[in-house]
């Protein structure tokens, strides 16, 4: 490899809007997520809706109650 192109590659910190920290190695430092392997519906088996954005309330504001 090349000397003096590459990102440094550090440890890091990863923490989840649950409250679940990581220490992972990153080209970045201290990264925010919105879902990890702690919250997520796949992985815990229980299910809830993750609204990111209102995406939920435009959807039913656009098509109301298309299906009842």
């Amino acid at each position: 490899m090349k000397a003096g192109i590459h990102p440094n590659y550090t440890k890091t910190t990863i923490t989840c809007a649950c409250g679940a920290t990581y220490e992972v190695g990153s080209t970045k430092e201290n990264l925010r997520v919105e879902i990890c392997s702690n919250c997520h519906p796949f992985y815990t088996g229980k299910q809830r809706i993750v609204d990111t954005g209102g995406r939920v309330e435009r959807f039913r504001k656009k098509f109301g109650n298309y299906g009842s």
